[in-house]
């Protein structure tokens, strides 16, 4: 049985900060901001949690093997 990742994603319109379950077999490349309603999408990396999370997904993880 996978284990269940959760990560919190700060907003960069609102900076409203939400728990999220972490995706481990896909990169989340955007949200729906649960505070001001903006879809926010990944800027500079592969997803959200690695550009406004406060940890990093297990794919990129993998990456950086």
């Amino acid at each position: 049985m996978e284990e269940e990742l959760y990560g919190n994603v700060t907003c960069p319109e609102c900076k409203h900060i939400q728990k999220m379950k972490i995706p481990t077999n896909m990169c989340m490349q955007s949200y729906s901001c649960d505070k001001c309603k903006n879809e926010i999408k990944a800027k500079d990396s592969c997803c959200v949690f690695c550009d406004y999370g406060d940890r990093k997904c297990p794919i990129a993880e993998q990456h950086q093997k």
